[in-house]
């Protein structure tokens, strides 16, 4: 039997484990990572707290795209405290302005077959160049710096065959949409999705990097393409040919699930609030008035989607009742639309031109008005994500967008006419003056990081007590995604560094008392429902909760990344046996654990006392013999040797 193309990378990097056990842990040799400013400053942190002078992946890049709205020191502080830990350390620092990191990384650093984890959560938009590329929390982040392995649960193998070829105005978002709509937000955990069949030769690169990058919407733990004709050229544009490998997984290959998309028959979609899997046709939307249109992130901040967008507005006007912003994703893109006039014909037709930057996508800045309909080309329409509370985002193609912005309605292209005919160019305009390269080590030695006021420590822990007993603080439902547990935006990005004040805007979207209510209790336990802690890899979502206390987290089912942020934080998350104790147990209950270090050391199972109704619950033990030495010890850090 023959391995699929994801199964051969694993192969190739695997360190530990056995790939033939579907769910038992591996662990992998990174070949690369990746750091954005708001996860950056924490993952240096814990990388200065390893003890290691040097990285020693084969490259480790630092990227500031996030926290680029700039209203007082904070941020300006992290970007200096993180180019100087570069300089110091052996990374490449991409300075603000350079671009979005996924974008800028499959421009001029992604490499085909190559292992790749960063500290966000779209990491595997690299799978669209053919690399194995994961998101992660900052910690599993600097321990692949540092040399060590990063460990994951060996996925299932789901192949998606792309038959076909997409007619005009429809876009590579389109076909993600559909992917989603068929499997849900949560339809891809514990899964790699695999992209073939005679569709993909079809599609760019730039197309290929937009439906890997919202696989990490549909929980997956990454998505991949083959590495082909089309991968060359796109790499032999960028310079980098010399670098391109072909990849294709074995024609024997057995995958555990086929899905079959038809592209000729596709047409332009939209995920509906307030989550990216509630999918709907466009021309069922058709006619519904729109207040703003986004266009970028690191969705759809390509060139080839730029000159797409400039083509469609070019001679006409947007719309006087909507604000149109657009943000290229990399100075490359920025450049070459100015290079060959479409910049030009963007701003003639009255679009707002943004920063290379996340911006919008992540709340920092042009947040709707009030109820306003914002139709985005970006990846999570999580309600109050986009900074304002009764939003309405709906997740679009560049080309929805486009025409909904001059019509001033919710528009399929496909009632526009002709659609406009994109090329990728032979070659990319080169200039990777805004990537500034390490010292050597010898003149890192003598220099220093730089730290601002709002940089504090990385939280402290305890080891593991043998017996637990606390209030239920906060019992939430299915869906709870990172931006629930740890809100994004202009408010709070710029507290990242900084556990102690961004603590208290903890899961204040559900419970605005909630940081408060911890901290008069001292400790506590969170109950939640099906695949808690989806969306981002950021890790506060898991400090944040460690400094108000809480200890231990029981639900139906978790997020990958939030998981694992969680034990390396120290908190115990468990499951329950029988999905229906969740319905028994209510906010206020004090639940007792007990025998919990024996539980750990021993591999079994938990029994969790509801000491307020008199009842017990199981909870089964899933943890490897590594995540419960590192519970034990309370929290990754603790296991280190130094």
């Amino acid at each position: 039997m023959g391995y699929t193309l994801a199964q051969k990378c694993i192969k190739a990097h695997l360190l530990s484990g056995d790939m033939s056990q579907i769910g038992s842990e591996i662990g992998l040799k990174i070949d690369q990572t990746l750091t954005q400013d708001a996860t950056g400053t924490m993952a240096y942190l814990e990388f200065e707290a390893i003890g290691i002078d040097r990285v020693r992946t084969e490259l480790s890049v630092a990227y500031i795209d996030h926290n680029t709205l700039q209203t007082g020191f904070e941020n300006a502080d992290d970007h200096r405290y993180i180019q100087s830990v570069c300089k110091k350390h052996g990374l490449q620092f991409s300075r603000p302005g350079n671009g979005i990191c996924h974008q800028v990384h499959l421009e001029r650093f992604g490499i085909p077959g190559k292992t790749l984890i960063g500290s966000d959560s779209h990491t595997p938009t690299a799978g669209g160049i053919g690399m194995l590329a994961f998101g992660a929390g900052g910690l599993d982040v600097a321990m692949a710096m540092g040399g060590g392995t990063y460990y994951i649960s060996m996925p299932k193998m789901v192949r998606v065959n792309l038959h076909g070829k997409l007619q005009p105005w429809v876009a590579a978002k389109d076909i993600i949409l559909e992917v989603l709509r068929r499997m849900s937000v949560k339809g891809g955990v514990g899964k790699i999705i695999e992209y073939g069949g005679d569709g993909v030769a079809s599609l760019s690169v730039p197309e290929r990097a937009t439906i890997t990058n919202m696989g990490a919407e549909l929980g997956a733990s990454t998505s991949i393409f083959p590495s082909d004709d089309v991968t060359r050229a796109f790499m032999e544009a960028q310079g980098r040919g010399d670098q391109w490998v072909p990849l294709a997984p074995d024609a024997d290959a057995v995958y555990d699930e086929v899905l079959e998309i038809d592209l000729n028959t596709l047409a332009p979609l939209a995920a509906c609030p307030h989550s990216p899997d509630n999918v709907k046709p466009v021309s069922e939307l058709a006619g519904m008035k729109v207040d703003q249109c986004c266009i970028g992130s690191c969705t759809n901040s390509s060139l080839f989607d730029m000159l797409k967008v400039a083509a469609i507005l070019k001679g006409k006007t947007v719309c006087p009742s909507v604000s149109l912003g657009i943000a290229p994703g990399s100075k490359q893109v920025f450049n070459m639309l100015a290079d060959c006039g479409a910049l030009a014909d963007l701003i003639a037709a009255g679009a707002r031109i943004l920063e290379c930057a996340c911006g919008p996508c992540i709340g920092m800045g042009q947040s709707p008005n009030s109820g306003g309909v914002s139709l985005r080309t970006f990846n999570r329409n999580f309600e109050g994500r986009s900074g304002t509370a009764d939003g309405q985002v709906y997740l679009v193609s560049p080309e929805v967008a486009a025409a909904s912005a001059i019509t001033g309605v919710f528009t399929d292209p496909r009632t526009l006419g002709d659609a406009p005919v994109v090329t990728m160019p032979e070659k990319f305009s080169i200039n990777d003056n805004m990537i500034v390269p390490p010292a050597s080590p010898e003149e890192a030695k003598d220099l220093e990081i730089l730290r601002g006021p709002n940089i504090k420590p990385f939280p402290s822990n305890d080891p593991i007590a043998d017996t637990i007993e606390a209030d239920v603080l906060l019992k939430v439902g299915d869906n709870i995604t990172t931006d629930h547990i740890m809100p994004a935006g202009a408010k709070v990005l710029p507290l990242r560094s900084n556990i102690p004040a961004i603590s208290q805007h903890c899961f204040t979207r559900c419970d605005p008392t909630f940081p408060a209510r911890c901290e008069a209790a001292g400790k506590g336990f969170i109950v939640g429902g099906n695949n808690y802690g989806q969306g981002s890899s950021r890790e506060h979502a898991a400090l944040a909760p460690l400094h108000l206390g809480i200890k231990a987290v029981f639900v139906q089912s978790f997020a990958r990344i939030h998981v694992a942020n969680l034990i390396n934080a120290g908190i115990l998350p468990l499951t329950f046996a029988d999905p229906a104790d969740y319905d028994r147990i209510q906010s206020g209950d004090t639940l007792r654990l007990t025998n919990v270090r024996t539980h750990l050391t021993e591999g079994t199972d938990f029994e969790l006392v509801n000491v307020t109704r008199g009842e017990t619950y199981a909870l089964p033990n899933t943890l490897t013999e590594r995540q419960a030495q590192i519970l034990l010890a309370g929290g990754l850090l603790y296991t280190i040797e130094k």
